[in-house]
């Protein structure tokens, strides 16, 4: 089985960079969705959840494009914080399930987390606040 380690840098992911890997992330969760209907859909919310906290601290998304989240003291994102940080982000795919009034209100989930995201001065958006979490660029290698 291939492990891979993560070597994160100091230097925090770009903004445009973050979009593009949460878009591949959402592509996985719609995908699933369509696919597999319902149970595809609440194993899509599940791996937004938790898929921060596996596999060295990076979703599918943010390992494509570089990105690794760290958390307290700069360790790799565990389970509990990357549920944590995308806990804003689950509930709007939740609320989204809901005609009209839940389309609007993901819509003001996503927009206040973008709005935080690009007023931080650390790049930390509201999920990244509530689990002392960050976005940074990363080499990943095998390791052995």
């Amino acid at each position: 089985m291939l492990k891979f380690s993560v070597m994160a840098e100091a230097r925090q992911a770009s903004l445009l960079t973050r979009a593009v890997a949460r878009g591949i992330d959402l592509i996985l969760v719609i995908t699933a969705a369509q696919v597999l209907h319902t149970a595809g859909f609440l194993a899509g919310v599940g791996y937004i959840l938790i898929g921060d906290g596996v596999a060295g601290g990076a979703s599918l998304g943010k390992r494509l494009m570089g990105l690794a989240v760290k958390g307290p003291q700069g360790a790799p994102c565990q389970v509990r914080e990357s549920a944590l940080r995308n806990a804003t982000i689950a509930l709007a795919l939740l609320l989204w399930k809901i005609p009209f009034a839940g389309w609007i209100l993901t819509l003001v989930i996503f927009t206040l987390e973008f709005l935080v995201l690009f007023g931080s001065p650390e790049a930390r958006r509201i999920g990244d606040e509530i689990a002392n979490t960050w976005v940074v660029e990363a080499r990943f290698k095998e390791a052995v």
